[in-house]
């Protein structure tokens, strides 16, 4: 039985979108624009389209776990996002919720072996 590639590629989208706010949280501990954090987290092996980053970055400013600020000094005027004390709070908890969650699968997955 072949794999169906739409199946695969729609539920790898749905793995993915509960990590993006986790993954962009982490990132923004120092201000950071937006195709600076689309680099850093393609560096840590986290692609993510721009369509994708600025609608959540908007969505998690509105939430008060990032604020945003512009720099207007270089050559082009820059918007530049970074956790909020609550934004950490909340990235702690996800972060340990991360980290249990994950334990749990890989001696899940190892069962199977």
């Amino acid at each position: 039985m072949g794999t169906d590639k739409g199946l695969i590629d729609s539920l790898r989208l749905e793995l993915r979108r509960g990590t993006l706010v986790l993954s962009v949280l982490s990132r923004t501990d120092e201000p950071k624009y937006g195709y600076a954090l689309v680099q850093s987290l393609l560096d840590m092996g986290v692609p993510i389209d721009p369509n994708t980053l600025y609608p959540l970055l908007r969505r998690l400013e509105s939430q008060g776990l990032l604020i945003s600020e512009w720099e207007t000094d270089g050559p082009k005027p820059r918007k530049y996002y970074r956790r909020t004390p609550f934004g950490t709070e909340i990235y702690r908890e996800l972060r340990n919720e991360w980290n249990q969650m994950a334990g749990a699968m890989e001696l899940l997955m190892k069962e199977e072996s």
